[in-house]
């Protein structure tokens, strides 16, 4: 009577501590990363920008894993598993794994769905702390001057051009750069007067198209005094670059002297800054590719000061 005995391979113990060590250098890689990732943004100066900042970490933190995971694999193949110098040989024919190929499907799977989850929470979040609504202007013209009943100040009228900004306030007072008061829930109505537009401000982690014909209706919280930079971040002809201005976010004290003095300030042409690029290019002969020329510098209470100094 004969036996036939199974010889099953022993886990190889070096092969098991290499990638124990590599995986945990590759998690605390990751680590660091997530956390530094905070460090890539300007500050944080609304109440939705930490939510988008964790979020942005986690997701920093879940693709280093696995791009670290990945490419070190792939160099630990190169450098000590690669074929002999001149072996033009294929390699052995092995089968797949079903185990692995079910691992390797049901994790990064996993992993999807659990970032889907939180994108969707932390976007719930949003959506309650800057709820915005799209009207017609030709339904609803009511639309503009409508309030958020949840916020404390607005409605304020943004007006996008090409190339130049404009605030209107609830009294009538207009300026070129818009005044926010720190720690108050704030109502915009963003209209556009010509075409596409966007409002983009990094600080805030803000960035809202603004549609011709349309009003959206956003509202936001500042969390931090300071002068932060406003763009254009939706491309709306030659020098949208230059459709840039501040927001000047102050203590609720400030902000109600400075609307008191601005509205006793007469209007005045306010901030226009394309306006020296197309002069230019008339002086040089309007040359090149057909452009349009930019729209009149609005008339405001405060022009605002474009040599300030701004953070982000």
């Amino acid at each position: 009577m004969t036996s036939t005995h199974t010889n099953k391979r022993n886990p190889n113990s070096r092969a098991i501590l290499i990638v124990a060590i590599a995986t945990a250098i590759d998690l605390l890689m990751s680590i660091l990363m997530a956390h530094w990732s905070y460090s890539w943004f300007p500050v944080q100066a609304s109440a939705a920008a930490p939510y988008v900042d964790q979020l942005f970490s986690i997701e920093t933190g879940i693709g280093t894993f696995i791009f670290l995971g990945c490419t070190g694999v792939m160099g630990w193949v190169i450098l000590f598993n690669r074929a002999p110098k001149y072996d033009e040989e294929d390699g052995d024919p092995i089968e797949g794994n079903i185990k692995l190929e079910i691992i390797w499907t049901i994790i990064p799977l996993l992993v999807v769905f659990a970032i889907a989850a939180y994108s969707i929470k932390v976007n719930e979040t949003l959506s309650t702390l800057g709820p915005k609504q799209k009207y017609r202007l030709s339904d609803n013209p009511s639309a503009i001057t409508s309030v958020d009943r949840t916020s404390i100040i607005g409605p304020i009228q943004v007006i996008a051009r090409q190339w130049n900004w404009e605030f209107v306030y609830p009294d009538g007072v207009r300026s070129s750069e818009l005044h926010l008061p720190v720690n108050q829930r704030v109502n915009l109505k963003l209209i556009s007067e010509d075409v596409l537009h966007s409002f983009f401000v990094p600080a805030f982690r803000l960035k809202q198209d603004i549609i011709p014909g349309s009003v959206i209706s956003y509202s936001l919280t500042p969390t931090r005094e300071g002068r932060y930079r406003l763009r254009d971040a939706m491309f709306s002809g030659a020098y949208f670059s230059q459709n840039q201005t501040d927001v000047i976010v102050e203590s609720e004290k400030s902000y109600s002297d400075w609307l008191t003095f601005s509205g006793e300030q007469p209007l005045q042409p306010g901030l226009n800054p394309s306006q020296p690029l197309y002069a230019r290019r008339l002086e040089k002969g309007d040359k090149g590719w057909a452009t349009v020329s930019p729209a009149p510098a609005p008339l405001v209470n405060d022009p605002g000061d474009p040599s300030a100094s701004h953070e982000a």
